[in-house]
């Protein structure tokens, strides 16, 4: 699988969209940071091939699944931003685990931003094992937004 990104800048902040609640809250405070600090965006979402098990053919094809997570960050965008979020905004849908997606796309980067708690996990648990494994394992500063 690829880990191309679009072109953003290494100035620009990261920010991993999975479509819940906490990565629109971490969008907004990114949006309110980039601001401050005259820098861009660089929204990832990432995906994976659900698992599979048997012989058999996927029940999603492969674009199904790709067309889902661009339509996801697009939503989480107009929801956070609006038309018009007035910074240089990238946008980035990489096929991958979404803790390795967001450590590569956030190699270069100032800052990483993700929500506390994105889809999947257990209710009550303060961090979500991506949000976790980022917090661990960046090579920059990362916030991570409740």
């Amino acid at each position: 699988m690829t880990r191309e990104f679009e072109p953003g800048t290494r100035h620009d902040i990261v920010v991993g969209v999975d479509g819940s609640p906490a990565s629109v809250t971490a969008l907004r405070w990114a949006l309110t940071q980039a601001r401050l600090t005259g820098t861009g965006i660089h929204a990832v979402t990432a995906w994976e091939f659900p698992p599979v098990w048997g012989w058999g053919p996927p029940a999603v094809p492969y674009t199904d699944i790709e067309v889902t997570a661009k339509e996801i960050l697009e939503t989480a965008l107009d929801e956070a931003y609006g038309d018009d979020p007035g910074v240089p905004l990238h946008r980035s849908v990489v096929a991958g685990h979404p803790a390795q997606v967001l450590l590569d796309a956030a190699r270069e980067a100032p800052l990483l931003v993700v929500g506390s708690r994105g889809h999947g996990g257990f209710a009550g648990t303060l961090l979500g094992s991506v949000s976790q494994r980022c917090a661990q394992h960046a090579r920059c500063p990362v916030v991570i937004v409740r």
